[in-house]
């Protein structure tokens, strides 16, 4: 019994000897294999060093160089090399290197706090302690970089600018948030990543593929030298060059016209939706938010009360004002509530419910309207169309004669008209470009009106502002200058778009106008410009269309001048708009400058040099001059 007893117990225990050694080898081979304990073992025994590709240059419509990169620099620390202590404990005498970096004592001590915060951090490898070091830095640092151990540098590089300008349209790159980091596993910590303008739309192309440096660690996590004599290394792949659309020379031109003016200008070729200039003022050097010159100017630019980070030109939304009564024509006439021939009457400043700015003929065409920017020939075309048979006659219980108003067929009307105003550009951004920022225009809907008035409490009286370019209607700029190119076009558009490139002539949008239906308004725009309100300012040697705007924009609020167009008349290459903000009426400001930018392209030059030097020397925001110098004057004093 007891030998039983022991035999069982031995076999007991030679199992448990057996088996606890093969099951600590099982675990350890599934460790070996697992991806988890792989790149735990691969991270401690390379260490892989980033080597940045060059970012693609950025180029004009004729080639001409607008962005491309300098030479910048990293200065990197490896904490367990750095000197012994000083007194106070810092790993480094910080007085001689704060005044070697010409900073305070006072950064130079946190950036040593921060570089331990770094995730991934380890003392045994080079961390980011300063960057965007220029070169003239550089070279300063590289003679005192002995006398402090453990301090490396890594070449990089920034952006460089050909010109001052076109600062909204080119864009900036900066150092990647952790937000992005989070979306963006290709990216690390310290990576730099396009902003804003052609930057960030197109960052995949410009960024390219960076490359690395496969480099040997000891236990301790010291750099031994190359992996395999570089074997494995890959190098960087510079990024694509993207070839804009825009014309630097109409950008520049267009930059100084608007100087001391809050507002912008948006040019673009109606046969391609090529964007020829987008200026947005107030705006700046695009120099100032390259490498550290970003610390001291973007506070300003990001607290100015004239907001110059907005790139108006596509996120400011404005009552277009007259400029509209172009595309309330077409509407008006493609819903049958008007035809070209139809005549309403004008009793000047005296009409009512809208007055009409000055006398004129009366009663007057949809040409002739146009021409004079009518006011009251617009309401009624426009009460006409949106309430066309609505007023129907019934009979009652009794037999008598009713007359009734159909607020159905009045939802369904102005319905209507609100989406051919959409599928005119208007309301909402273009879903298709390449231009980052777009903001919405607004025309109200249904809802929104019968949740203020009722559902049968407004009518076309009610919201007669819209029939002129007020009330509840806002465009943006680039809207308005897409709304030119589709008359210049006679009735087609292409999306706006800034990469040459990328053509989007297959985005070859149809708004739901008959093409029979533009004939008549290009006339009329021809006749501002001859006869009307645009006629002091036509572009020599061409004959161009346009339409003068000045829109209310609050009680006592001086009004926007605004003015679309297009040029040649007949065969038209530029189509513009210019927004001025409360500057006043559309013919003493914007047409002017809209002029002066369509000769420019036309001819390459600029023969009403005294209209131009007005134009340059006016201030219309005082504001904005107040920015333009205090800019400057840091700028100077940088120097």
């Amino acid at each position: 019994m007891n030998e039983d007893v022991n035999k069982g117990r031995k076999t007991v225990v030679l199992a448990i000897i057996v088996l606890v050694p093969l099951i600590y080898l099982i675990y350890i081979g599934v460790l070996q294999f697992s991806g988890d304990y792989k790149d735990s073992a691969e991270g401690n025994a390379f260490y892989h060093k980033i080597i940045y590709a060059p970012r693609g240059a950025i180029f004009d419509r004729n080639n001409k160089l607008l962005v491309y990169n300098q030479r910048t620099y990293d200065l990197l620390v490896t904490m367990d090399k750095v000197n012994s202590a000083d007194k106070e404990g810092n790993p480094i005498d910080t007085l001689a290197l704060s005044k070697l970096l010409n900073e305070d004592d006072s950064v130079v001590r946190a950036r040593f706090e921060s570089v331990k915060k770094v995730g991934g951090y380890s003392p045994c490898l080079p961390q980011r302690f300063m960057t965007e070091l220029l070169p003239e830095d550089y070279a300063k640092i590289m003679e005192q970089l002995w006398r402090f151990p453990g301090f490396s540098i890594q070449s990089r590089t920034l952006r460089k600018y050909k010109y001052d300008a076109a600062a909204h349209v080119l864009g900036y790159i900066r150092e990647i948030s952790q937000a992005q980091l989070n979306d963006r596993p290709t990216y690390r910590s310290g990576d730099y990543i396009g902003d804003t303008g052609i930057e960030g739309s197109y960052e995949e192309e410009l960024r390219g593929k960076n490359g690395e440096e496969i480099q040997l660690r000891d236990v301790r996590g010291r750099i031994k030298g190359k992996y395999q004599d570089g074997k494995y290394d890959v190098r960087p792949i510079e990024g694509t060059n993207i070839i804009s659309t825009i014309d630097i020379d109409l950008q520049m031109f267009a930059e100084q016209l608007l100087k001391g003016k809050r507002g912008s200008v948006v040019a673009i070729e109606p046969s391609t939706g090529e964007v020829l200039c987008m200026v947005s003022s107030p705006s700046w050097n695009p120099e100032y938010l390259v490498g550290r010159n970003r610390r001291t100017y973007y506070p300003i630019l990001a607290n100015d009360k004239s907001k110059p980070l907005i790139n108006r030109a596509i996120q400011a939304q404005y009552p277009p004002g007259s400029t509209f009564k172009t595309l309330q024509a077409l509407v008006c006439q493609q819903m049958g509530g008007i035809t070209e021939k139809t005549l309403f009457s004008c009793n000047g400043p005296s009409s009512y419910p809208i007055k009409c700015t000055h006398h004129h003929g009366s009663p007057v065409s949809l040409e002739g309207a146009i021409e004079q920017s009518c006011n009251p020939y617009f309401w009624q075309a426009y009460k006409a169309t949106i309430e066309k048979e609505c007023y129907v006659t019934k009979k009652d219980k009794r037999g008598r004669t009713r007359n009734k108003f159909d607020h159905d067929k009045f939802h369904a009307n102005y319905d209507r008209w609100r989406n051919i105003m959409f599928s005119l550009g208007m309301g909402f951004a273009f879903s298709d470009s390449d231009i980052p920022g777009l903001k919405d225009g607004a025309i109200s809907s249904i809802k929104t009106y019968s949740k203020i008035y009722g559902d049968k409490g407004w009518k076309a009286l009610t919201i007669r502002s819209n029939s002129i370019g007020q009330g509840e209607v806002l465009v943006t700029p680039i809207q308005l200058a897409n709304a030119a190119s589709i008359i210049a076009n006679g009735g087609w558009y292409i999306t706006p778009h800034i990469n040459k490139n990328d053509s989007l002539l297959s985005h070859k949008h149809l708004p739901d106008v008959d093409k029979g239906y533009y004939a008549v308004v290009q006339r009329g725009m021809w006749r501002v410009c001859q006869y009307g309100t645009g006629r002091h300012y036509q572009i020599p040697s061409y004959e161009m269309c346009g339409k003068t705007g000045t829109a209310d924009n609050g009680r006592n609020a001086t009004p926007h001048s605004i003015f679309i167009g297009y040029a040649p008349a007949d065969n038209p290459k530029i189509a513009i708009a210019v927004v001025i903000e409360n500057a006043g009426f559309g013919a003493t400001w914007a047409n002017p400058i809209a002029s002066l930018c369509m000769e420019k392209y036309l001819t390459r030059e600029c023969s009403r040099q005294d209209l131009y030097d007005r134009m340059v020397e006016s201030v219309t925001n005082p504001e904005v001059r107040e920015f333009e110098n205090k800019i400057n004057s840091v700028a100077s004093d940088g120097k």
